[in-house]
């Protein structure tokens, strides 16, 4: 039985269904044969009662009773009936139960064995299964009346045990036979099913199948990245913690098929295999995925897909960060460039002994810095919008573009509030058109102002303008026109649409001369209770509105000269 116990499952399924193949088959034969015997015995003790009201009704039996020794006519017939029907005796008695013919003819005149006088008080004859003195026997006993329907004695007819055991034997072979068959088949069949089972869990015990599945359910749980199983009819069959927690699942949505789910379109694309690649980018809600999908193949037959999720908000918002530094020294870089410049100058201006040219010059100089400032300053009021503005201006120059400010600009100081979104759309627009004017300069106009519903932002460059098939895509995270040399690129956009569509506001582009980006950004107070943050966040809206050429730029908070240019870059989303 140990051995048994720790033997493999296959051996255990095994040894289990044959026990329990014999068992049934074993069980059906048993009740087959009590029944077939049950049914022998009624047989025979009808066919036993037939003979003996057939004797009891002949009438040399009644006239038999009548003369002196009645046992000398009697016996005869007894006899051939006996050798007529087969039976194994025919007992004939009287009224006082004494014998008057009996197979053994020592047993005449004796009483019978076995009482029969119910039969002379009732009159009615009578069946079943006798121990008498030729052994146990299926009988019948008919009683004998005279003409005046008196009962003057009975008829006894038998057949015994073992002629009836004898017939149930002659139909044994056959039964067992077909129990051998059975047994075979049964076998077989108890065989191919350990095997399928063995084939179907990869030979594993169970043992090594539960711990599987703890190691299994320690990983999926464990790891930090998202995982999410679908199978081919794109229903949700696995998702784990991290991937709940990234794209805001529940344990009820397992099961479910992903047009069910509230995703963005973004996302669905990407998890349906619509948008295929590696590591596609999807804006989900505050937060930046990476999502990879893998084909799972079982035995070379797919059966379904293996989506993992990384979330890269922590990475982007340091890159940020580091662009930010890298804005403020590009902008060091060039003024410190321009500043060198002027420094030659008025050095060789002194050495020429031209005092007063030299002192005019850097009158003049001082002078158009601080006016171009203060003409900033005087539009824009709010300084960290100004500052993000003065700092591409600088970026502007030093990238062979120029950056004029629109005349309609006006901008009230404190009427932004948090400038972040502000700062993030703004940064975006007017990066996303120096790239645009990226080899070949040109000019950057861009026009900010307040009104009462919010901050309006135009930004027109004088490039090649927007493919008209490209308007409504250029707005999708990951999307770029542009050859990413470090990594994928295509966040600005989707950021900047983000970020206008959470307040209720919108982002459009069409071609004047150039791409002209147009943007809202309603006020805060206006938006908070009505939209929570975070909503939109597949940066698709249903008014139509389209997007620019490139989408890889993301825009931040300023912090001085430099700190408002705020881009993500290709390399910095790939680290």
């Amino acid at each position: 039985m140990r051995r048994i116990l720790n033997a493999s499952l296959g051996t255990q399924l095994f040894v289990l269904q044959t026990v329990i193949v014999f068992l049934a088959v074993g069980g059906t034969a048993g009740v087959w044969m009590e029944h077939t015997r049950s049914q022998l015995d009624r047989q025979y003790q009808q066919r036993a009662l037939a003979i003996a009201e057939s004797v009891a009704g002949l009438p040399q039996v009644r006239e038999a009773f009548a003369r002196p020794r009645p046992e000398l006519s009697l016996q005869p017939i007894a006899a051939g009936v006996q050798a007529a029907t087969g039976a194994d005796y025919v007992v004939i008695a009287n009224r006082e139960q004494i014998r008057y013919a009996h197979p053994n003819t020592a047993l005449i005149g004796k009483r019978l064995s076995t009482d029969g006088s119910e039969i002379m008080s009732s009159g009615h004859a009578w069946t079943g299964i006798q121990t008498g003195t030729l052994g146990r026997s299926v009988r019948g006993k008919a009683p004998i009346f005279d003409s005046s329907g008196r009962v003057i004695g009975l008829a006894s007819v038998g057949v015994l045990q073992d002629t009836v055991a004898d017939e149930l034997g002659s139909a044994l072979p056959p039964l067992l036979w077909t129990v051998l068959a059975v047994l075979l088949a049964g076998s077989a069949a108890t065989g191919l099913i350990a095997r399928r089972v063995r084939r179907q869990t990869f030979g594993l015990e169970p043992r090594e199948i539960a711990a599987l599945l703890e190691q299994r359910e320690g990983v999926l749980h464990g790891v930090k990245e998202g995982v999410l199983a679908l199978d081919l009819q794109g229903r949700v069959t696995l998702v784990n913690d991290a991937a709940r927690d990234l794209i805001g699942l529940s344990a009820h949505d397992v099961g479910r098929e992903l047009r069910e789910m509230p995703l963005s379109d973004r996302m669905r694309d990407v998890l349906d295999g619509v948008d295929a690649g590696d590591d596609r980018v999807v804006l989900h809600r505050d937060r930046v995925l990476v999502l990879n999908r893998t084909p799972v193949a079982v035995r070379d037959q797919q059966s379904g897909w293996v989506v993992t999720l990384r979330d890269r908000t922590e990475l982007v918002r340091l890159a940020h960060e580091l662009d930010q530094a890298s804005s403020t020294t590009d902008a060091l870089r060039a003024q410190a460039h321009e500043f060198a410049n002027r420094m030659h100058t008025v050095v060789g201006l002194l050495e020429l002994g031209e005092h007063d040219m030299a002192v005019n010059y850097i009158t003049q100089t001082s002078e158009a810095y601080g006016l171009y400032a203060s003409g900033i300053r005087e539009k824009v009021a709010d300084p960290t919008l100004a500052a993000l503005l003065l700092a591409k201006s600088a970026e502007a120059a030093e990238r062979g573009a120029s950056l004029v400010l629109a005349e309609d600009c006006r901008v009230e100081e404190g009427v932004l509030g948090d400038p972040h979104d502000a700062v993030l759309v703004v940064g975006n627009l007017v990066a996303n058109a120096l790239d645009a004017l990226e080899e070949i300069g040109g000019t950057v106009e861009v026009s900010v102002r307040t009104e009462t519903d919010g901050l309006h932002v135009r930004v027109r460059d004088s490039g090649p303008g927007i493919t008209p098939g490209l308007a409504e895509e250029v707005f999708r995270e990951g999307f770029t026109t542009k050859i990413a040399h470090a990594g994928p690129r295509g966040l600005g956009l989707a950021l900047t649409r983000q970020a206008c569509s959470r307040r209720g506001g919108w982002v459009r582009v069409h071609n004047a001369g150039g791409a002209v980006f147009t943007a809202l950004l309603p006020r805060r107070e206006d938006t908070d209770g009505a939209r929570p943050r975070g909503s939109g966040t597949d940066g698709r809206r249903a008014d139509g509105s389209a997007g620019e050429r490139e989408n890889g730029t993301a825009g931040g908070p300023g912090n001085g000269t430099g700190g408002g240019r705020g881009r993500i870059t290709d390399a910095e989303v790939q680290r």
